[in-house]
């Protein structure tokens, strides 16, 4: 038996099991020793419920009775009372409605363990995990591994099927180079996979984990490594500097550059005038001023004879940066074409012919820009707004546009993390704009209840009377009867029947045809609307200087990051703006919610969402599951750079990486998923 044995060849596992098991994505042995433990139980000390104190506690226990009941819509909570002889205790468990099920026979014994706390008025175990007596092993006093449950997948049988699979652990070959093992004084695979699977102490797990979190970053890192590489192999055409062209247009802007753009407008000239294609990221905060960053440097790629391509990922957000370009380089006599699916076959097909012959200097537009049938002359520099929201094969068409590899800026209003920079990023060069214009100033954030629902249209009808306008942002653009979270089209009505009844009102989501989004769009410019209410389609690009209002209803229910970059869409003019989070319930906010409250720095709650959410809230193109992470996180920034310092070193030691099979394997994969080019 291999790692590349069928699981249907273990001892036990029947027709029924290995079908249950590939339903799960485990088919052979090494899919089933990488199927970690997503925790550890430890049942060395079991207290009786006499004798308990809060704390993560274990008890061994029958359940007395047990009930289910819905609290409001969306949520069911199950109790039980369990009782071990010294006394009894109740656990909940929300959510959790199986619950019901598993403890119908009151004589069964298990033992449950989790957090024994003060909550609603008494002592209570919420949420405990609960195993079997019966099933748990014949010695209890160690460490138990608790497996992630798959399509019903029970842990009982994951720790049967690995029982049998022991012996085959203790001789698995290593998956790193020894140098690295070595010099890092790593775990040795078989050590690690042993003590995530088989832990006798809680040294063994931190030792293990160590092992298994340092190979996966070191996997992503040396992917990015290699692609670094492969795009110094890459032709480009060079864009010389030309002084009287950047002072010409910057002469020209109806405001003055912030140092941080400065900064950033010299990094990318200098990037440019090198043959090898730039690959370089432009983080700005909210209002920073990106746009005219791209604009200033698509002006001297022109003037060198080359075309740009400006590509954003929704229709308004590419008008809006159509306009910005032509606004800033047309005066200049730079030709700015708009295309995108709204544009007809009677416009576009001219449109067409002069991207192909050049005469379309720089062309602003959304997907549309990807389709065969856009063809260009010589194509020198490609700009990606919000360039996670794009995956890798729709990069590829377009930079494929082109007879040398275009230079590329990807510009992102989502600020990524030093970790996530180093990692999924990482072979990027990345320029960061932190100040934002003089003019600005600091948005000032509430959380709200809704029992002070009234007193809030109040405060905001006062805004609106003073000219202002208004977002109110939810998540759904039906009612949905399964959650209480509000839908778009509701609070539409409710609010044109609340206080606000004298107020133009509009209406936008994502489900509406691009022409008439961008015509209720152009109403709430024209402040022809005072309160918009809308999905978080207005999340990324819109602006509208004279909204100073942004209500996110159930404010709770949303990523850290993404409550920022709404909050984003106000606060863009000299007026003073306010952002109201009105939480879904009136239970104490989330910390989620209070850092939002806190500080208006992208950069500091983009580390912050990391640690509380993952990388797959800032990730969008490769969520955190699609990055095989099981282990490690991307918030260690000490374990990262002892992975990248690890890379560096095997790519300049020139070693065989095809001499690791698994490595390369992974490492392959990771390029794929992570390339710009």
């Amino acid at each position: 038996m291999n790692l590349h044995t069928s699981l249907e060849h273990i001892k036990g596992v029947g027709p029924k099991t290995a079908e249950q098991l590939r339903l799960s994505g485990l088919e052979t042995v090494r899919d089933l020793v990488y199927f970690l433990p997503r925790k550890h139980e430890d049942f060395s000390i079991i207290s009786t419920i006499d004798t308990l104190s809060p704390g993560r506690r274990t008890i061994k226990a029958r359940v007395e009775s047990v009930t289910t009941k819905s609290v409001r819509r969306g949520m069911k909570v199950t109790t039980a009372v369990l009782d071990d002889g010294s006394g009894k205790v109740q656990a909940v468990w929300f959510n959790q409605a199986y619950r019901q099920t598993q403890f119908s026979d009151t004589k069964q014994e298990y033992f449950f363990s989790g957090d024994f706390e003060f909550s609603y008025n008494r002592y209570q175990f919420t949420n405990p995990s609960a195993e079997k007596v019966v099933d748990m092993p014949v010695q209890t006093d160690r460490l138990l591994p608790v497996y992630r449950s798959i399509k019903g997948l029970k842990s009982q049988l994951v720790r049967k099927l690995l029982a049998e699979l022991r012996p085959l652990l203790t001789m698995i070959p290593d998956t790193l180079p020894d140098t690295i093992v070595r010099s890092e004084q790593l775990a040795s695979t078989s050590e690690a996979l042993l003590g995530m699977h088989f832990p006798e102490t809680q040294a063994q797990v931190v030792r293990a984990r160590e092992r298994l979190a340092f190979e996966e970053l070191f996997q992503l890192l040396l992917a990015s490594e290699r692609n670094k590489q492969e795009n110094a192999k890459l032709l480009s055409w060079p864009v010389t500097f030309q002084q009287s062209v950047v002072k010409e247009i910057v002469a020209r802007l109806p405001f003055e550059l912030t140092p941080g753009q400065k900064q950033v407008i010299w990094e990318i000239l200098q990037d440019i005038e090198r043959q090898e294609p730039m690959n370089r990221m432009l983080q700005g905060d909210v209002g920073a001023g990106k746009t005219v960053v791209a604009a200033v440097v698509a002006r001297q790629v022109v003037s060198a004879g080359h075309q740009v391509a400006v590509l954003a990922p929704t229709e308004i957000l590419a008008s809006q940066h159509a306009k910005t370009f032509a606004t800033l380089l047309e005066p200049l006599g730079v030709k700015v074409a708009f295309l995108a699916g709204s544009v007809s076959k009677k416009r576009r097909e001219p449109l067409l012919e002069n991207i192909e012959n050049g005469q379309a200097q720089v062309v602003v537009g959304t997907h549309a820009l990807l389709e065969p049938s856009v063809r260009f002359n010589k194509l020198g520099l490609v700009v990606i707004d919000e360039q996670h929201r794009f995956g890798v094969n729709q990069r590829q068409k377009l930079l494929d546009k082109s007879e040398r590899m275009p230079h590329l800026l990807a510009m992102t209003a989502t600020p990524i993390p030093r970790s996530l920079a180093l990692t999924v990023y990482g072979e990027l060069d990345i320029s960061i704009i932190k100040q934002k214009p003089a003019n600005r100033l600091p948005i000032e954030t509430e959380i709200w209840s809704p029992v002070s629902r009234k007193q809030l249209y109040q405060t905001i009808d006062a805004e609106l009377a003073a000219g202002r306008q208004a977002y109110v942002i939810c998540r759904l653009i039906d009612d949905n009867p399964a959650n209480d979270t509000k839908s778009v089209e509701a609070e539409y009505k409710k609010l044109q029947n609340s206080l606000f009844g004298h107020r133009k009102m509009g209406l936008l989501h994502g489900k509406m045809k691009p022409g008439e989004k961008e015509q209720v769009m152009q109403q709430f410019l024209a402040h022809e609307i005072d309160i918009l209410v809308s999905t978080t389609v207005v999340e990324v690009g819109v602006d509208v200087p004279n909204a100073t209002v942004m209500l996110i209803e159930d404010a709770d229910q949303y990523g850290l990051s993404q409550l920022h970059q709404l909050r984003g869409r106000v606060g863009r003019s000299s007026h003073q703006s306010y952002c109201y989070l009105m939480t879904s319930d009136t239970k104490k906010p989330t910390r989620r919610l209070r850092e939002v409250e806190q500080s208006n720095d992208g950069f500091y709650l983009a580390e912050v969402d990391l640690k509380l959410r993952g990388p797959g809230e800032i990730y969008g193109r490769a969520q955190h599951g699609s990055l095989n992470l099981q282990v490690a996180t991307l918030a260690d920034t000490e374990l990262i750079q002892r992975a990248q310092r690890a890379a560096r070193a095997f790519v300049r030691s020139d070693a065989n990486l095809l001499q690791y099979d698994q490595l390369a394997e992974q490492v392959a994969r990771y390029q794929r998923l992570t390339t710009l080019n």
